[in-house]
């Protein structure tokens, strides 16, 4: 079994080696009860690297970081560091009174000692000792960390991620994002040869991400990290390893940045899926020829003309015999040895009449949740990006819309055969305790779509095995497949998303993306995603930052 991982949200490994610097890691295996969370992986971090490590929830890319940076150890394989190295991890352990200087003094303590140790050096040289060689080593220690200029870094980080700078701050007393935001600062102040991050991109604003991509873009060093952020992976990485299941097993490494990992997905997924769709059929000729030959040797359909003599009959006979036995030999031969291919996204055809009125919103707002009137018409195939800071009201504009919350002041109509389906952030108020598909069955009969809605595993959002897990018990990932699932199933006329992204792996996000772009239904989205903001930049927009509204 693996070792426990340090409690500590940041973790600075190993000493200064340049260019030389890196993380080998060779035929990783981890596996979790009857899981195998890590299976066969290889990977090198490096100067230059820019590796992203993908896959969906689950898959082992924290597990990965984890090892790659010696806190945890794989039941097999072998790593090999060389350098010094950050890991920023993603909980947000408080770490008893420590305070944001005792953070910025572990972060920089290894300045500090190589200064100290040139200092010494260089006063033994003026004192006339032989310490030639100790203030050389001194001396590229401290240049290779750049140890002049680190509390500087440091400085300039928390600056730009809005991070608290106040030393004598406890750490227990900021707020979750104030915490995690002081951590990315330090480590990316330390300036380490090989960085590793975990969804760095929690917890920040407009700005930081910006901080933080250009510091990741001009990172000396070698770069790995784990994100779901797909602007991030589009700027930052240039190499991709994929932790998704493939049809050997093995994870999957792809250059080329971002695309060069989404074409290469998909041709190697094109060619599994055909590879056994054409098994598979195969294998289903095998076994119609195999029937035929038992039904013609059971029902007599060998039987010869009158006339014919005994003999004949009797060849005849032992002909047919030994074509059934052919029949089932090669049946017995074959077999389906390309696994399965993992589900793709079904989205339903919608049956929505575009140009029909669906919702007409006037001066709407909500006590205490949606303070600016807010005025909006949606028909049959409109388009409509929802945005504004944190606070704004986009998810209480949304939950209105859905009608599943009434408006203080302002006019709601709705067309009263109107569907309208809202991918909420709050799970459904489902039975937790009953299984997935029974909760997607109960669903689907409140509102009046059991008989033609499609069965839970056609549409490609949750896998057979879980079909039969309780709700409780599934993922946050596959909570969200199911709710998707649900609007999905009931062909609304209109579908309301707010952040969409959430919990999603960036593979399905993209998919989702390119089905939003063709449904013919109408489609309301609220979202932070600076991708899909992106993908969709060519939507209507609607600000709700009081100070755009009019």
């Amino acid at each position: 079994m693996p070792t426990t991982p340090s409690l500590r949200s940041c973790v600075w490994n190993g000493t200064p080696h340049g260019p030389a610097a890196h993380i080998r890691a060779e035929s990783l295996h981890i596996t979790l009860g009857d899981r195998h969370v890590l299976n066969g992986v290889d990977v090198t971090v490096s100067a230059g690297s820019r590796l992203a490590i993908v896959g969906d929830n689950g898959r082992g890319k924290t597990t990965l970081l984890h090892v790659l940076a010696g806190i945890l150890t794989p039941d097999s394989g072998a790593v090999t560091r060389v350098g010094s190295l950050v890991l920023v991890k993603q909980d947000m352990a408080t770490e008893g009174n420590r305070t944001v200087g005792d953070l910025i003094a572990e972060a920089t303590a290894r300045s500090r000692s190589a200064l100290q140790e040139l200092d010494g050096t260089s006063a033994a040289l003026a004192a006339g000792y032989d310490a030639a060689d100790a203030y050389s080593a001194a001396l590229e220690t401290a240049t290779l960390l750049d140890a002049w200029d680190a509390e500087r870094r440091v400085d300039i980080a928390l600056a730009g991620l809005d991070a608290c700078s106040d030393r004598d701050r406890i750490l227990s007393t900021l707020s979750v994002g104030q915490r995690y935001r002081v951590r990315l600062a330090v480590a990316l102040g330390s300036a380490p040869e090989l960085l590793l991050l975990d969804e760095p991109t929690n917890h920040l604003d407009a700005a930081g991400l910006s901080f933080l991509t250009e510091r990741l873009q001009n990172h000396p060093g070698g770069l790995a990290l784990v994100s779901h952020d797909r602007a991030l992976l589009h700027d930052v990485a240039t190499s991709f390893l994929d932790l998704d299941p493939t049809r050997d097993g093995l994870p999957r490494t792809y250059a080329g940045g971002y695309q060069g990992w989404i074409k290469g997905r998909q041709r190697e997924r094109v060619t599994w899926e055909q590879d056994h769709a054409a098994q598979v059929a195969q294998h289903a000729d095998l076994t119609r020829a195999a029937a035929e030959a038992r039904s013609r040797l059971s029902q007599g359909g060998w039987r010869p003309d009158k006339g014919t003599g005994k003999h004949q009959r009797a060849t005849r006979a032992a002909g047919v015999v030994q074509a059934f036995n052919r029949r089932v030999e090669d049946l017995e031969r074959h077999e389906i040895d390309v696994p399965k291919p993992p589900l793709r996204l079904a989205w339903p055809t919608s049956s929505a009449r575009p140009g029909h009125s669906i919702v007409n919103a006037s001066m709407l707002t909500v006590e205490d949740r949606l303070a600016t009137p807010v005025s909006v018409d949606v028909s049959g195939g409109d388009r409509l990006v929802v945005t504004g800071p944190n606070g704004a009201g986009k998810s209480t504009l949304l939950a209105v819309l859905g009608r599943r919350l009434d408006p203080s002041t302002g006019q709601l109509r709705v067309n009263p055969g109107a569907h309208i389906a809202l991918l909420s952030q709050e799970v459904p108020d489902w039975d937790h305790s009953s299984p997935a598909h029974v909760a997607y069955e109960t669903h689907l009969a409140k509102h009046g779509r059991r008989c033609q809605a499609p069965s839970l595993v056609s549409l490609g959002l949750l896998e057979a095995s879980s079909r039969r897990t309780p709700v409780g018990r599934l993922s946050q990932g596959q909570q969200r497949r199911l709710h998707l699932a649900l609007c999905l199933a009931q062909d609304p006329d209109l579908l309301l998303l707010d952040e969409p992204t959430n919990h999603l792996s960036s593979s399905l996000v993209d998919d989702i993306t390119t089905e939003l772009l063709h449904t013919s239904c109408a489609v309301v989205v609220a979202t932070h995603d600076r991708q899909m903001l992106s993908d969709l930049a060519d939507w209507p927009h609607l600000n709700l930052d009081p100070k755009d509204l009019p």
